[in-house]
């Protein structure tokens, strides 16, 4: 197994492989071309998102800066919206779905680290994460690995996201808790 398929399947991988260092060196091309762009370039920015992510380049909408790893492992839905300063490492996949508002300077985590100093050297690991459709997350929120946002819940501004969040809620706070069921 490669250390790329080691890594998109959440085990230990190494960080510093060529192929993978190769594949992030290709993101931060496209990024800094996205992010140093006139305002009004739409179709050559288009392009670029288009190959930076997974899926839904199409229609994303981003407030530069915005920062990845690889892109390739982000799949979002239709009509996302991106504010400034975002940041995604996505050593796994992160699936965003469709009409998702993330505030300015949201981070998202996949990325990890083993607790073991000495591992921790030489190896990451992932947890994928899953935003369901029609979220808004909060300014400065920070969606930890392994986390799942269920359909048409809102995240508090300034909140850590370390667990699970069901459908349908208000949750905030760090660590994030639901404050309240939507109707």
């Amino acid at each position: 197994m490669s250390e790329k398929q080691k890594m998109l399947a959440g085990q230990p991988y190494d960080p510093a492989d060529s192929e993978l260092t190769a594949d992030r060196l290709h993101a931060r091309k496209l990024l800094h071309v996205l992010n140093n762009a006139e305002p009004g370039d739409g179709k050559r920015l288009r392009n670029v998102c288009r190959e930076l992510f997974g899926k839904g380049g199409e229609t994303v909408w981003l407030e530069p800066p915005f920062r990845c790893d690889y892109g390739t492992n982000i799949y979002l839905g239709e009509n996302v919206y991106f504010n400034f300063d975002c940041v995604i490492l996505d050593v796994c996949e992160i699936r965003i779905g469709s009409n998702v508002f993330i505030g300015p300077g949201v981070h998202i985590y996949a990325a990890t680290h083993p607790l073991d100093a000495e591992l921790r050297r030489t190896q990451e690991f992932g947890k994928p994460v899953t935003i369901g459709n029609d979220v808004w997350v909060g300014g400065k929120a920070i969606v930890c690995p392994g986390v799942t946002i269920g359909d048409r819940s809102v995240i508090g501004a300034g909140s850590v996201v370390t667990k699970h969040v069901p459908v349908g809620v208000v949750a905030a706070g760090n660590p994030c808790q639901v404050i309240r069921k939507l109707e």
